[in-house]
């Protein structure tokens, strides 16, 4: 395509810079006529984190606090008594000044550069107890704890030996003590709480992102691994062509992508855009794999603590998605392999779910250790079920199996253990309300996209500055999003995005699967190049992007950074990068600045007050289901699987049997090593659940455990009375299918 800019694209940008709100700067919704309507509010009140200290002038010693008082100004002559004429004269008071000036330098000097200056640079900052840091940016103060601190402008000095500047504009500070690694003093700016603070639902927002494509990899966020390997689709086949290159290093160079795609100076820059969250996507493989599956197994486990440690260490909490299960939830590519749908569907669909439990469990074990129960207080345990295959009746059976089994590990209510996340099976939040009233702490997530609508959605983006910037996509965002959201609030609980982005449209590379289809009117080509796009195009994205912001109230950016395509050494789905906007221009440098944009626009409704019934945030009645919906759900497994044979007996489904040993998720190690008095943790929060794991009969044979759906039920139980079938064969990749979500 020509380098030169349509007609449509040529309008000026007019708006006003996008510039941060500093920290001590009070928050204003960015609308005039909003403004005009709306008193002044704040989404988030600062509370004592934004009134501390820690957001002000580095602590100094004691010592030099009082030097400082008693000698910066000198003695003020106006409180001094009347003296005979001689001491009012000025000579006298400037020779005296001028004695006392050379004694005082003489003594507090040496005390100074000898005691207090080298202990300010050999100890680090934080305060003890609930705080820890400063914003200042001045390097590392001097602290009781011995925690190396920084706020805005400090240098940080990664584990390889490489530094960066910190940049946080918003009163955020890092704290990274090797004498006690599980430090939760860190702040990701003033108005969120510290991780040693409680988050409070309701009135804390979620401003998040993804890390998306790190750990659980798709051909649009990582397509220079799949353009490597020709055929690759999904991991899986990925994998196996992988595998072969033993030249090319083999499976191994997975290590790399998990070294290398998100490092700490990402998650440094995420607290720095003024996010709070991230959400993170894991495999199963990350716990253990299969003999007929390729997945590289274990070996990411060690980074996704790394990633958890750099987000304890800059104050960001993490929404930890078990992003694959056993068999594929729902056939796209992100699932693992794509395909079709074998979790809680077809032949093998209830010896997957054994599975995914007990994956389900050994991550809670981990995460709800006091070590890690901070810095993960939300797990999403099933990411995207596809309920229209699955069945809304077997998914909630299984969901109560699941929260009766997290909560049996981690107790009940407040504090115990974290948030369960269920993802709306893209059903809709509404068909949702009132799941399981009464259960102990569960949130609905939503991943709204227009780009999988089936339409070309070719309506510009590009129409203007200001109010008119962005066509019809802001509005349509806000009366998509708005009022669904807040209505869910009532009638689920909370309620988050999970996933949404500025991709309006199916145009990016991969995006829609290695041999999917993309389409906008002619071309694509416009929006596989960022490097296009004129200032009026950046005005719309940013516009798009605040309304959904706005409307989504809780969210998480899908993704915080796409890779560089190798034939072209760009990004060639720009509208998923979160990174990638922030620095061209079209994300907001503050996510705060997204509050009243819906309202500008026109789009009004009821707004959620911020108060949940108090089981829904783990209060009173919380774990106290509802007698009726345990009549309906409770049987497990739940009758009428889909995806069997017609005329097909459930009872005789190939099932596992619970006799291996548990493979349980090992706690980091660190370097230096942490005292003898810090607890790593065993990765098992609950002693008393000493059940094994399941594994397959031994003298029985399965079908594929990943493409059972079409395969013959068993006609008589297994001789160890638990499962039966044929042998099983790994079948070629499938047919590449475009995927309708990410």
């Amino acid at each position: 395509m020509s380098s030169e800019r349509p007609d449509s694209y040529a309008d000026p940008f007019r708006t006003a810079p996008n510039t941060p709100l500093q920290d001590n700067q009070p928050l204003q919704p960015p609308r005039a006529s909003y403004l005009a309507q709306t008193p002044e509010t704040s989404n988030s009140p600062r509370g004592s984190v934004a009134q501390s200290p820690h957001n002000s002038s580095p602590l100094l010693p004691e010592s030099e606090k009082r030097f400082n008082e008693a000698f910066a100004e000198g003695p003020r002559a106006a409180s001094q008594p009347k003296r005979r004429s001689i001491f009012s004269r000025p000579i006298f008071w400037f020779l005296a000044l001028l004695a006392l000036a050379i004694v005082v330098l003489a003594v507090i000097l040496p005390v100074y550069f000898v005691v207090i200056k080298p202990h300010q640079n050999n100890t680090a900052a934080s305060s003890s107890g609930g705080g820890g840091g400063t914003g200042s940016g001045q390097g590392n103060p001097a602290s009781p704890s011995g925690a190396t601190t920084g706020g805005n402008g400090s240098l940080v000095t990664t584990s390889d030996g490489t530094t960066f500047t910190y940049i946080n504009p918003f009163g955020g500070f890092w704290v990274a003590d090797p004498t006690d690694p599980f430090n939760n003093n860190a702040v990701a700016n003033s108005w969120t709480p510290p991780l040693n603070s409680t988050w409070v639902w309701g009135q804390n927002k979620i401003h998040g992102v993804n890390l998306g494509g790190l750990f659980v990899l798709e051909p649009f966020i990582a397509p220079a691994l799949f353009q490597k390997y020709p055929g690759a689709v999904d991991e899986w086949t990925l994998s196996t062509l992988m595998a072969a290159d033993t030249a090319n290093g083999g499976l191994n160079q997975l290590e790399d992508h998990y070294n290398t795609f998100i490092t700490e100076q990402d998650i440094a820059e995420i607290a720095g855009a003024g996010l709070n969250w991230v959400r993170l996507p894991i495999p199963f493989w990350a716990i253990e794999k299969w003999d007929f599956e390729p997945f590289l197994e274990k070996v990411c486990w060690p980074y996704i603590l790394r990633v958890l440690q750099w987000a304890r260490k800059y104050g960001i909490r993490v929404n930890l998605d078990l992003h694959t299960i056993p068999g594929s939830q729902n056939g796209y590519n992100h699932s693992g392999k794509l395909g079709s749908v074998n979790f809680l569907n077809g032949v093998m669909g209830l010896a997957n779910a054994e599975r995914a439990l007990n994956y389900i469990r050994i991550i809670t074990e981990f995460i709800s250790q006091p070590e890690w129960q901070p810095v993960v207080p939300v797990f999403s345990i099933v990411n995207e079920a596809l309920v229209s295959t699955i069945g809304k009746e077997q998914i909630t059976s299984f969901y109560l199996q699941a929260h009766d089994m997290i909560r049996n590990i981690t107790g009940y209510g407040e504090g115990h253990g974290p948030y369960i996340a269920i993802h709306d099976g893209f059903q809709g939040v509404s068909s949702w309300a009132g799941f399981l009233e009464g259960s102990d702490r569960v949130i609905l997530d939503t991943h709204p996209y227009f780009a999988f609508n089936g339409g070309d959605n070719t309506e510009p983006i590009a129409t203007g500055t200001g109010l008119e910037a962005g066509g019809v996509w802001p509005q349509q965002a806000c009366n998509a999003w708005g009022d669904s959201l807040n209505n869910s609030q009532t009638a689920f609980g909370v309620t988050l995005a999970g996933e949404f982005s500025n991709g309006y449209n199916a145009c990016g590379l991969y995006l829609t699967g290695v041999n999917g289809a993309s389409s906008f009117g002619d071309s694509c080509s416009l929006f596989l190049d960022s490097s296009q796009w004129n200032e009026t195009m950046k005005a719309g994205l940013m516009e798009f992007s605040l309304a959904s912001m706005d409307a989504l109230q809780n969210w998480f950016f899908w993704t915080w950074k796409i890779g560089n395509s190798s034939t072209t050494n760009v990004v060639e789905s720009p509208l998923w990068s979160y990174q990638l906007g922030l620095q061209q221009g079209w994300m907001p440098t503050d996510p705060r600045t997204a509050v009243g944009t819906c309202a500008a626009l026109g789009v009004t409704g009821q707004p959620f007050n911020g108060q949940y019934d108090s089981w829904q945030t783990g209060g009173a009645g919380a774990g106290t289901i509802a007698p009726s919906l345990i009549q309906s759900y409770s049987q497990y497994p739940p009758p009428g699987m889909s995806g069997l044979p017609a005329g097909a007996n459930q009872a005789l489904m190939p099932t596992y049997t619970s006799t291996s040993a548990i493979p349980t998720l090992p706690p980091p190690t660190f370097s230096p090593s942490p005292p003898k008095t810090v607890s790593l943790g065993n990765g098992w929060f609950d002693s008393a659940d000493t059940g094994l794991a399941p594994t397959a009969v031994q003298g029985c044979s399965y079908p594929d455990a990943w493409d059972a759906v079409g395969s013959a039920m068993p006609t008589a139980l297994c001789p160890s009375a638990t499962g039966a079938a044929a042998a099983p064969v790994l079948t070629p990749a499938p047919t590449a299918t475009s995927t309708q979500s990410v």
